[in-house]
Parts: structure tokens; sequence; C-alpha cells
């Protein structure tokens, strides 16, 4: 029986059809005859009586054309019953906020016998991106967490330079390196914290970031594919979505330490794609909303048919599919 993925996530009219990772995995879904279905946070639903369904629409995916830039066709929207779903991909950017909790807990209510929903709704909510690597402290950078602005700026003055990040972005949004006689500094921690009401992020500089803040992609805990991205000569930040450049990565034996040390939890949470980010070694990020990056990895590693990255992870996820009881 064919089956039908649902994909929850921003708006499909604002995917980038030349990078957008989500759009990827449609594009291999439907290769292999998989429907496509698309909706919103806004349109998840679940009922007193255990029922739980979403309000979707089919969906299918294209090359835009220099002639055609259109890449996607959809259908009109219809009622389905979590049950009625096969798998579930759970892609929405960041922001983590109230709304996207609450799609998660929605996203609970589906039978995990039969529909799988990817990354696991429970899991993301204890995965937290920025927050999550702190129980690894011997992997990571010095950091602290903290509302108070005066802990913020003691740890700036121990360390000498740091990235000062808030905790709810995406894509290196508000993150901004101070050394400790920077006289904005103060100025950027109040905005950060809201004056001391709000928890955000210090991080040690990793002056290797001017090589490279490796994207390492990571599927049931084993990595498969990297990604490197270099800061513009403007810029600190090497996030794609910042302006960074995207090189060909390699997994070195740092990359393969840090997931070593991860994979049991990762697997044990139900988290089945993951997207750690490698500064030097030492492990900066662990993101589980949206990972991205395949696109330009399957470009510059020149990958083609079943070496395509998303076409490693629907063998795994069609894997799974056949392991489920019979309906």
């Amino acid at each position: 029986m064919k089956s039908t993925f649902l994909y929850v996530a921003d708006p499909i009219h604002t995917f980038n059809p030349t990078s957008d990772t989500t759009l990827a995995l449609m594009q291999e879904a439907q290769r292999r005859g998989i429907t496509n279905v698309v909706c919103e946070m806004k349109d998840l639903a679940a009922g007193a009586t255990g029922s739980a369904f979403a309000r979707a629409r089919p969906v299918t995916v294209r090359t835009p054309t220099a002639d055609d830039p259109s890449f996607f066709a959809a259908g009109a929207p219809q009622d389905l019953s979590f049950d009625d779903i096969d798998v579930v991909w759970m892609r929405k950017d960041p922001p983590v906020d109230d709304s996207y909790l609450y799609a998660t807990m929605l996203l609970d209510r589906r039978d995990p016998a039969h529909t799988l929903v990817l990354n696991e709704p429970t899991a993301l909510r204890v995965v937290h991106e920025k927050l999550w690597a702190l129980g690894y402290p011997d992997l990571v950078p010095p950091q602290v967490v903290t509302s108070r602005p005066d802990v913020l700026r003691a740890f700036v003055q121990q360390h000498g330079k740091a990235a000062l990040k808030p905790l709810a972005f995406m894509g290196g949004m508000g993150v901004m390196v101070f050394a400790a006689d920077d006289v904005n500094l103060k100025s950027a921690i109040d905005l950060l914290t809201m004056e001391g009401r709000r928890p955000a992020l210090a991080q040690a500089y990793l002056p290797a970031v001017k090589q490279g803040d490796k994207r390492v992609i990571v599927v049931q805990g084993e990595p498969i594919a990297a990604l490197n991205r270099v800061p513009r000569g403007d810029d600190v930040r090497a996030n794609l979505h910042a302006g960074g450049t995207a090189q060909q990565g390699v997994i070195d034996d740092d990359d393969r330490r840090i997931c070593a040390r991860l994979a049991p939890e990762l697997v044990r949470l139900g988290i089945f794609f993951a997207g750690l980010d490698v500064i030097g070694g030492k492990l900066t990020e662990v993101n589980v909303t949206s990972p991205t990056g395949l696109p330009q990895i399957n470009r510059l590693d020149g990958r083609r048919g079943a070496t395509l990255v998303e076409a490693i992870m629907l063998d795994r996820v069609e894997s799974l599919l056949a392991r489920r009881p019979v309906r």
C-alpha cells in the first residue's frame, strides 16, 4: 500500500527550491511513489476521544526551470486522521515557542505503532538545540546560560571574547561576538536578557570558526555526511542563512567521538535526524527541529541517486515502516 508522508512546516511557498532540506525529502519521497501532504502547525487538531488529525494539502514537487520557476503544486485541503499518515516529518523552523510546544503535544496523540513522527515529539521538547549539549561538558566549549547580566559580563571578561546567543532563534539570528572591552557589551547583554528577564547563552569564542563551522548530519545516531560553513569576512557567523559559504565537509575523528557519546541518548529519545554543529572539535549546538544542509552536501559531494543524503535517510525510514505491525 502506498505510504503517506505529512510535513508540518512553514508555508511551502516560502521554501527556497535550491537549498531547502524539507523539499529535498519531499522530492525523494515522491520518487518512491509516496504521497506527500503538507500543513502548518495551526492545522493540527485533537479531540477528547483521542482522535487527532491534520488539515493538510496533497502536494507534488518539481525542479524549477528558467522558463517555469514554480516548484510545487498543491491540492485542496482535506482532514486526515493521524492513523492514515505513515510518517510525520516535524520540520517547522524555530522559534520553539508556545505554538511549537503545543504542536508537539498534538503530535503525541498519534498511535506510535502506526505513525512515525520524526523527530519524536517528546524528544523535541527535551533536546533544546542550544541547551541540551550542556549535559556533555567535556564536548562543548566553556559556556554559561543565565538571565543575569552580571554573570554574562563576568564570563566574557574571564574568557576575553565570547559569542552571545539568544536561545530561541535559528540561522545565526541574534548571535553576536564581543571582546571583554567592547563598549557595546553591556547594552547587548541587556538586550538579549531583556534586562535580566530572559536567559541567554554566552559561549567562549572559538577562533577555529574562521576555518569553518561544520554541520554533521546524524541519522539514528550515525554521522552520515558533513558540510563546512565558513563566515564571510565581514561577519562572525558561519550560518548559510547569515551569508556563510558552503564548503565540502569531511567527517573526522572528533565528529565520530562526539557522535559516539551522543548516539545512545539521541536514539533512546527518538531523535532520528539531527544536525550537530562542531567548531574546532567542540560541539556548539544540536539541531533537531529542522536540520538543514542536505542539498548543499549533495552538490558539493557530487551525490546522485542512492547516495543522496535524503535517499539514505528514506532507506532508513522505510526500514522502520517495514517493522510496524500489520494494520
